[in-house]
């Protein structure tokens, strides 16, 4: 009985309890619930960013190898090809060595005959020596002539200085210049004075009128007229005045722009403006080319080693193996050599006869 009334004595106290503990659940309950959905959202997102990690590893994987397989193909093509093309090459240069073996030997057996090479060089010296012979003929032909014609005008030039120059003559009583008294013979030039005749003198010429064409008779001399007389110290007339006649004849002189400006202003304005050019410079040093450039020289690494420099492109431009030759022996032509053929350009021929 005694724990009935203290249980119904504790009444209120409990239900005030169960009031505030239902009053705080009821207050946190909404910040429950948004922490719940924040670990929720947390946990999602954490499983779904692990999942599309899962994802794009695997399709890494799956493209890497769809590529490596994609490459491999297109490998084994490049690959197939450039072996062909080598093999073409290859076959290509083993057709042009057995084209060239043949052409050679076809041409030196069939093409340059040694006979009909002879011939043709033997009628060629003769024909060479007819031409020569002919063109010296000419030659000759050709210089008397120049020397006909120049005698011929010399003595035309001789015989018109003594036609105009007969007045040299000597006479019985004034010898001439051509006929010293001081000299035991007389000159050529005498004799020819005495064998040429007289220019006859020239006639006045007829003037004619340029319209008409009819002879224009000559003018009759000049009346004489009585002297002007002189000049009056005072002349008459409109003239100015004195002071303004030597006001304008002592006028300082007005230059055109062109006499005005300096013959070289040209070349002043050029000065200026590279003195100018030189105060605004930021760096005084003259830019070169590489060629004025004085400095070592710097050998090529190709061409230099330690050991000095190499034989190739300096003594030899191709590089030989004995070993890979059929045989030690050199390469023998088909024909021997032709002596006329070394001698074609070192020599010319002077008849039948061959000078060095």
């Amino acid at each position: 009985m005694s724990s009935h009334y203290h249980i119904h004595q504790r009444i209120p106290r409990i239900m005030e309890t169960v009031f505030s503990r239902n009053r705080e659940a009821e207050e946190n309950r909404q910040k429950e619930y948004l922490a719940a959905l924040t670990i929720q959202a947390w946990f999602r997102s954490v499983r779904v960013q692990a999942y599309l990690r899962h994802l794009h590893h695997s399709a890494t994987i799956i493209q890497k190898h769809w590529r490596g397989h994609l490459g491999r193909a297109v490998y084994r093509v490049l690959i197939r090809n450039l072996v062909l093309v080598m093999r073409q090459n290859h076959f290509n240069a083993m057709a042009s060595k057995i084209q060239k073996l043949w052409r050679g030997f076809y041409v030196r057996k069939y093409i340059f005959d040694f006979y009909s090479r002879k011939r043709y060089l033997e009628a060629l010296i003769l024909k060479n020596e007819i031409i020569r012979r002919e063109i010296e003929e000419v030659r000759e032909q050709k210089q008397s002539e120049k020397l006909e014609k120049e005698q011929i005008e010399a003595q035309r030039k001789i015989d018109e200085y003594a036609g105009k120059h007969r007045y040299l003559l000597s006479t019985e009583v004034v010898p001439g210049i051509y006929n010293s008294p001081h000299k035991p013979h007389a000159d050529e030039m005498e004799f020819i004075l005495r064998t040429t005749r007289p220019h006859p003198p020239e006639k006045p010429k007829v003037k004619r009128d340029n319209r008409s064409g009819k002879v224009i008779a000559p003018s009759p001399p000049l009346p004489l007229t009585d002297p002007l007389p002189p000049i009056a110290k005072q002349p008459q007339g409109p003239f100015r005045k004195t002071e303004k006649v030597q006001k304008q004849r002592y006028k300082p002189l007005q230059p055109t722009l062109r006499v005005a400006t300096s013959f070289t202003s040209t070349e002043d304005a050029r000065a200026a403006m590279k003195s100018k050019e030189w105060l605004m410079r930021v760096n005084d040093n003259i830019f070169e080319p590489f060629s004025k450039r004085e400095r070592d020289y710097d050998p090529l690494l190709h061409t230099t080693s330690k050991y000095g420099h190499l034989p190739y492109g300096t003594r030899f431009f191709r590089e030989t193996s004995d070993a890979n030759n059929i045989t030690s022996d050199r390469f023998q032509p088909v024909v021997s050599p032709i002596p006329v053929f070394e001698k074609l350009n070192d020599t010319y021929s002077k008849g039948t006869e061959t000078v060095p």
